[in-house]
């Protein structure tokens, strides 16, 4: 048996209890909608953020990577450059040994030891040659009064080294000698005309 008032108070009871929950649903649903709103930008800033450090990142690999790749590749063209500028070299060195000792090469010499002569600003030396060139050293040296041919021989391509007579001074003025002294410069022309840098 039922009592109308009981049934009419329980579901007063239950419309207001209904009513409450569901006020308070909308409530905290409309308090998670603002703090999604109030967040958005928030979110937004620490994307572009997240973006921008990884374009950044991405940047300093990529230049990373440039900067390995043309290093690498400027290091094979100098070693490319600098082989064949060795074999060069020797072709010529092969070529001045076979040389005529005759005709020009005398004043080759006679120029060799007029540079060294003044470079150590005496005439008092002695000579040091290789036993291909002994005889056209000889026959320029009585141009330098006071100097002297030595009785050893050196080993060298051509050219004279020159000693003064006390022994205190030395100019190397070989052929490989002059050729070592040019090498860089030669080097660094030739790498110019190429494009390539050191």
């Amino acid at each position: 048996m039922t009592n109308p008032a009981l049934e009419q108070t329980i579901d007063k009871i239950l419309n207001q209890t209904e009513e409450g929950i569901l006020s308070n649903i909308k409530s905290a649903l409309n308090d998670s909608y603002q703090t999604l709103d109030d967040a958005v930008p928030r979110l937004e800033q620490e994307y572009d953020k997240i973006l921008a450090d990884g374009k950044k990142e991405a940047d300093k690999i990529e230049k990373q990577i440039i900067g390995s790749s043309d290093l690498e590749a400027r290091n094979k063209q100098l070693m490319a450059l600098e082989q064949s500028v060795d074999r060069v070299f020797s072709q010529a060195l092969d070529q001045i040994a076979e040389t005529d000792r005759s005709g020009n090469y005398s004043d080759l010499i006679k120029s060799l030891l007029d540079e060294s002569t003044k470079i150590l600003g005496t005439s008092e030396v002695v000579v040091f040659t290789n036993s291909k060139d002994r005889d056209a050293v000889q026959s320029a040296l009585p141009n330098y009064p006071g100097s002297e041919l030595s009785p050893k021989t050196i080993d060298c391509l051509g050219g004279v080294r020159i000693q003064s007579k006390d022994g205190t001074m030395t100019f190397d003025n070989t052929i490989d000698a002059r050729i070592e002294r040019l090498k860089p410069l030669i080097r660094k022309e030739i790498a110019a005309k190429f494009g390539v840098t050191n």
